[in-house]
Formats: structure tokens, sequence, C-alpha cells
């Protein structure tokens, strides 16, 4: 069955698909040069980007921006108009490739009735010059001053909850900039990602959180979980299906950390959520009362709104449910085609730890977003008859990044999942291993307990 659907999947892309991806391309080559010295070919670019969205409400905005960004006028709003371009294209691509997805797999996905707020944040201000800086300088400009110059800004931001968000990934971009400097100097650059991450930051300062949530009651059945890892912040996302109203969601609890505490020992970070960590190793049924659930499908966790359930096995979940289970939808500011994750489970292929093989269809499987906090090893996958997945697109490609799998290990087929070691590894040499290196949280407690005790 999955064969057939991985080759609708694989159809020729729809009209204006390669389009609008080579218009983001040129948008980011000249992004990394800077808009202050962009030259004729990448000013055209500017000016087809703006193009491309004229028929949108954006289209006026973006033709002004683009006039004016070639003619040496930049402003902050102008760099703004085009980030939103910009993020309005990938939009649509994101679009075209889930509506492929669905068909694919018969899933059924609500509308976006949310709304979302447009309010310019006081305190994001200083953070958003910094963001126009570098669109007139250009990645190949930043130096460690130019790339440290917003630390002030974000500091302030992340003491703000309502703005943590877009702190956190101003945070990330700021430490990857000062990790690359000079830019300059660098052979390759991380321009898709980069730009990525400037024109999400430039848009989430300009809004507020989310509108419309419901509270909800009712039993999670979790399916796997996602586990989202920078030097500065780590997150688990779990993917579970909401019953009784048969739908995907999602919930999502994050911690700052630093470039010490990696691998399972990031768990720690997460004691303050006893009740979903406990769910996670002994995969257990969750119990909700009363949660706020975003139109995106985003479940707001609240460990005091929850107990645990009975034993709920996550591939006899998938089998059942799955398949039936009808999906979020989209909102504005997510439609990008590198968040596309879509929960699946796959059975009934051949492997060799690196791509799945049904009969003459192939699909890689997404290695690099394996998490050294688990279990989930190439190894173990070499050997898998069964994996709960996220489908994404990335690369030109559609991939499968597993979150559990049934493999064979000494003729035995055991399961495996990523928040296996919620509450510690459960693999001997895993134990011995932190034992001898010693335990970063615990020193990192004991460190900061001395200090304040001086």
């Amino acid at each position: 069955m999955f064969e057939t659907q991985l080759a609708a999947l694989n159809e020729a892309p729809p009209p204006g698909f390669a389009q609008a991806l080579d218009l983001v391309t040129g948008f980011d080559d000249a992004l990394a040069n800077g808009f202050a010295r962009l030259g004729e070919e990448r000013a055209e670019t500017l000016t087809d980007l703006a193009a491309a969205v004229a028929a949108t409400p954006l289209g006026p905005l973006a033709a002004e921006a683009a006039d004016k960004i070639t003619a040496g006028s930049i402003g902050e709003e102008h760099v703004t108009a085009l980030a939103g371009a910009r993020t309005t294209l990938l939009g649509a691509v994101h679009d075209a490739l889930l509506a492929r997805l669905d068909t694919a797999l018969g899933r059924t996905r609500a509308p976006w009735t949310g709304t979302q707020p447009r309010r310019a944040e006081p305190l994001a201000a200083a953070a958003r010059s910094w963001l126009a800086e570098l669109a007139i300088t250009g990645w190949r400009g930043v130096d460690h001053e130019l790339a440290s110059s917003a630390d002030q800004a974000i500091q302030g931001m992340l003491a703000e909850p309502r703005l943590r968000r877009p702190a956190v990934l101003l945070d990330g971009l700021a430490a990857e900039l000062r990790a690359s400097s000079p830019v300059g100097a660098m052979e390759h650059l991380p321009a898709r990602r980069w730009a990525d991450m400037w024109a999400r930051a430039l848009l989430l300062t300009q809004t507020g959180a989310q509108a419309g949530g419901e509270e909800v009651s009712g039993r999670l059945l979790p399916l796997g979980v996602d586990i989202h890892e920078h030097g500065t912040a780590v997150q688990i996302q779990l993917h579970a299906i909401l019953e009784p109203q048969g739908t995907l969601v999602r919930t999502s609890v994050t911690a700052a950390k630093v470039d010490t505490i990696a691998g399972p020992f990031v768990w720690q970070l997460f004691q303050d959520h006893p009740i979903l960590v406990g769910a996670l190793a002994k995969h257990l049924s969750l119990e909700i009362s009363g949660m706020t659930l975003l139109p995106s499908g985003d479940l707001l966790w609240n460990d005091a709104k929850a107990n645990a359930g009975e034993y709920a096995d996550p591939f006899a979940a998938a089998r059942v449910q799955l398949g039936g289970a009808s999906a979020p939808a989209v909102p504005p500011l997510e439609r990008h085609p590198v968040r596309i994750a879509e929960p699946v489970l796959v059975e009934g292929y051949t492997t060799d730890g690196a791509v799945m093989r049904f009969g003459a269809a192939e699909l890689p499987f997404d290695l690099d977003r394996l998490p050294q906090s688990g279990p989930l090893t190439p190894q173990l996958l070499k050997t898998s008859a069964a994996c709960i997945g996220l489908l994404r697109w990335d690369g030109g490609r559609w991939r499968l990044q597993p979150l559990a799998v049934q493999a064979k290990v000494k003729k035995e087929l055991v399961a495996a999942h990523n928040g296996d070691w919620a509450q510690g590894p459960t693999d001997q040499k895993v134990l011995k291993s932190g034992a001898k290196a010693g335990d970063p949280v615990s020193v990192l407690k004991e460190r900061a307990g001395r200090l304040l005790r001086k």
C-alpha cells in the first residue's frame, strides 16, 4: 500500500513549483551579499519576487519595498515586506506539497479558522533593527561585532514570556553567526537556513501569539517524540492522537541549556513535567482535562491538568487509529516546506539502514535527525520491520524521520522509541559511558550552588 502512496508523492511537481523556489533562491543570494550592494541582476531578483506576490494583499507593499531597496533607500519596513513576500512563496510551495501528501495518505485536514494578530512588539524593536542591519550588510559582511550587537536585545526578550519564541530563534541565529564569524571567510554559506531564520524572526516580532484556542479534555495516545536540540535550548515535541475527537495533536515543552548538556542528559531538564516524562518512558496514555488546544493542533501542555493513564502501545495505536485520524490546520506563519512533519506508520519494507525500499520505490531515512538522547541508531534501523515516523520534505525530496521502530535484536522483535530514556538511559553501555564521563547537569547545579553560597 505504501508503495502506491509513495509513487503518488513523487509525481512531477505542480506548475510554478520550481519557479517559486528559484525566486526564493535568488532572494537568498541577494541577502547573502547584502541589500546595500545589489547590482543589476540581484536587484532584478527582488523585483521578480515582488511581482510574484502582486495578486496578494502584500503585492503593493512588496513592490514599493523592491523599488526603494533597489534605489538605495532601505528601511526596516521594506526588508520586512520582502521577508513577507519570501514567506508567502514558500507558503504556496508548502501548501502544494501538503495537499499532495494528504491526498496520498487519504488524510483529512481542518481548514484554518484561527487569527494571527498584527502587533509590533516594542521590546523587540532593537532586534528588528539588527535584522534590518543584517539584510543591508549581507551574511558575507557579518563579523563578530555585528553578530554580537543584538545580545542585549535578545536577553531582554528572553526575560519576557510572550517573546520567548522569537527570542530563542534570534538567540540561535546570533549564536550561529558568532560561531561563523567572520562569515566572509566561509567557503559555503547556509544561505537558505539563515534566510529562513531571518525572515521568520522579522515576522514573529511583528505579530502576537496565536489566538482562538479552546479547552479540550480526553485521552492522548502517544505516537512518538521529536527532539529538537540546539546549543542553547532543547524541545521535546510529542505527536499523539486525541480521543474521542480522533485528531492529530502536538504538545511541546522547552528548556534552556548549555552546550555541555547533551545526549540523554537533556531529559533531566524536564523534571518540572513528571507526568509527561513518565508517560513517555513507560508508554502510557495521558488523561487531560481543560488543556488549551490551538487551531494549529498544538496542545499547550500543563502537567497539572494531566494524569498518567494505562499502557498504550504506540504501534497498536498507529495501526488502529492513525489511518483515520484528522489533521489540524496549518497557521500562516508555519507554512514552510521544511516544517512539514506528518506522522505515519510504515511497514512491509526492506532496508539497509539508510533507505526504505518498497519494490522499485524508495524512501530515505532522515538520519541527521536521529537524536543522541534516545536509543534509535542506524544499526537498529537496519533490522527494523516497522517504523513510526514523520514524513518530511527536505533537500528536494521526501524523507522519513524515525520516532520509533520495531526491529529484530538477537532474533527477537523489540520496540525502541525516542522517549524511552525520558527517565534515564536503559542501555547498559550508555549508562556506563555516562557514569564514566560524569553528569553535566549535576556538576552545573553543584557549581551554581557553590557560587550562591559565596
